[in-house]
């Protein structure tokens, strides 16, 4: 069941993998067989081993984001989360997100879509 305490909590877990790249860290956000959806219409990383892979291979390095978020609609089985993640390099860009986060009964995210876009920049 989803409810703010687990999406907080979530969320919480997953800045500090973001923060770290810590392969178990990131693990532990995920189920079994979690499909993880960079984009709402591209193909998913299925399984957490995938997940834990495809992330390190793009990953962002500590210290080059800010992330703030709040809550647009968390139901039993679903949480929509508005974002902006902020970052200093290796170029200045700001991003809007939305993602869609299912979690299971333990609290990792059974499926997780991103939808985000980059702000325009400053003057244009």
């Amino acid at each position: 069941m989803t409810s703010l305490a687990a999406v907080t909590a979530w969320i919480e877990n997953y800045r500090q993998a973001w923060d770290t790249n810590d392969p178990a860290a990131i693990g532990n956000l995920f189920a079994e067989d979690a499909a993880y959806f960079t984009e709402p219409y591209a193909k998913p990383w299925l399984g957490r081993a995938t997940i834990v892979a495809n992330w390190l291979a793009r990953k962002d390095d500590p210290g080059t984001f800010t992330f703030t978020w709040h809550p647009v609609i968390i139901s039993d089985d679903l949480a929509i989360i508005e974002a902006k993640t902020t970052y200093t390099e290796p170029k200045a860009a700001v991003y809007r997100n939305l993602w869609v986060l299912r979690l299971d009964d333990v609290g990792q995210a059974r499926q997780f879509t991103e939808w985000w876009m980059a702000e325009p920049e400053q003057g244009v």
